[in-house]
């Protein structure tokens, strides 16, 4: 096990009716707010009435930034922050997914710059200070409830970049698993992808030969979140189930999972990402298809770690099964089948003559993320077996 530090400052709130605390929590940091949402989701669930009603409780002025779309997009962190200057907000509440929580963040930290909030993304610029950020996540998957990372699509260049900085961890964030009971079958199948992914990128990329106490976390988490999203897919208001996805989702890129595993990379995000920029096509959709094509390009090279996965995750032929490899990288594959979501480059409509656009435009994530060892032909040949 490697050196490590490890904190993690956000003040998690979890539970049913938790919600009604966000004005307490947010007039620690003032009474002037902006309120960052989707495309009204929140409100057919009445996630938002709740969210108003305690702020308003609090005595706290609320502006509106509503508009968010999945795979957010630079244009509108923009727009927030002008918002956020103009009336000069004391601190930013994000209440939606991943992709509401992400621009809360940039808002956050380009609400205190003069600077362009892109030069964050392509590292030209780092944050030294953001506004406090306060979430309320309505799905499970991103973990950005719980982490330092934000990510954020270009439209006009097609780059969907990501990345960390300590000062973009929320200051409060309050888990209510209720605020998820409405998310659709193909979204919350999605949001377990996610999860899932953010787990298998530090199971796999590790360097280290012997790492038994995070290779257990993780292995238990994905187990969890593979149970519980086939319970909520049966039953949408099975609370236990929904609260444990959710918990698992936060946990999986909270900066525990990754602890000692010393250097560890995002190759399968860094694909994803271009098809997610060129395609618009949902996060955890691109991931299931890129999971299962980067697994088979890198089987020969962990065949050790994914036989002690295969074992683990899917024991049930243990007796006869030979190759545990091949067997481990099937099971996931027909896994994400049996959740609905998509696995070859067909199922979500990309042309196979694509693939050679798509490498170039994930390299300029990957130069940026320094993983030089992916170039042009070895991401290619990780899409085309996806096909």
């Amino acid at each position: 096990m490697r050196n490590f530090v490890f904190h993690n400052p956000t003040k998690v709130i979890f539970g049913r009716d938790t919600i009604a605390e966000i004005g307490r929590q947010t007039a620690v940091y003032g009474k002037n707010v902006l309120l960052v949402y989707g495309k009204g989701s929140i409100k057919r669930s009445h996630v938002y009435n709740q969210v108003v009603k305690s702020l308003a409780a609090a005595s706290i002025s609320i502006t509106e930034h509503p508009g968010v779309r999945s795979n957010p997009v630079l244009n509108h962190v923009r727009r927030g922050i002008a918002v956020a200057k103009t009336n000069r907000v004391d601190a930013v509440i994000a209440v939606g997914g991943g992709s509401v929580m992400d621009t809360g963040k940039a808002i956050g930290a380009g609400a205190l710059v003069e600077h362009d909030v892109w030069k964050f993304f392509i590292a030209k610029k780092s944050i030294t200070k953001t506004l406090p950020v306060i979430c309320v996540p309505t799905l499970a998957a991103s973990g950005s409830e719980m982490n330092s990372a934000m990510v954020v699509t270009n439209v006009e260049k097609n780059q969907k970049f990501g990345f960390a900085n300590r000062h973009l961890y929320p200051k409060v964030s309050i888990l209510d698993p209720t605020a998820t009971f409405s998310v659709p079958p193909d979204y919350t199948a999605y949001g377990a992808v996610d999860a899932i992914s953010h787990l298998l990128e530090f199971y796999f990329t590790t360097r280290l030969p012997f790492s038994p106490v995070q290779d257990r976390l993780m292995e238990g988490l994905i187990l969890s979140i593979m149970q519980n999203c086939e319970q909520v897919l049966l039953k949408p208001h099975d609370y236990n189930s929904r609260a444990s996805l959710m918990w698992c989702a936060s946990l999986a890129l909270s900066g525990l999972t990754a602890a000692g595993l010393g250097k560890v990379g995002f190759p399968m995000h860094m694909i994803e990402h271009s098809l997610s920029a060129l395609y618009d096509i949902p996060h955890g959709a691109g991931l299931s298809v890129i999971i299962p094509a980067w697994l088979r390009c890198q089987a020969e090279q962990e065949a050790v770690k994914l036989e002690q996965f295969s074992k683990r995750i899917f024991p049930k032929r243990q007796s006869i099964c030979t190759d545990w490899v091949s067997y481990g990288i099937e099971q996931l594959t027909q896994w994400f089948v049996n959740i609905g979501c998509p696995v070859t480059l067909k199922d979500i409509e990309v042309e196979t003559a694509d693939i050679p656009l798509i490498a170039a435009n994930a390299l300029a994530l990957g130069k940026i993320w320094r993983m030089p060892e992916y170039t042009q032909e070895t991401i290619e040949a990780i899409l085309r077996l996806s096909t």
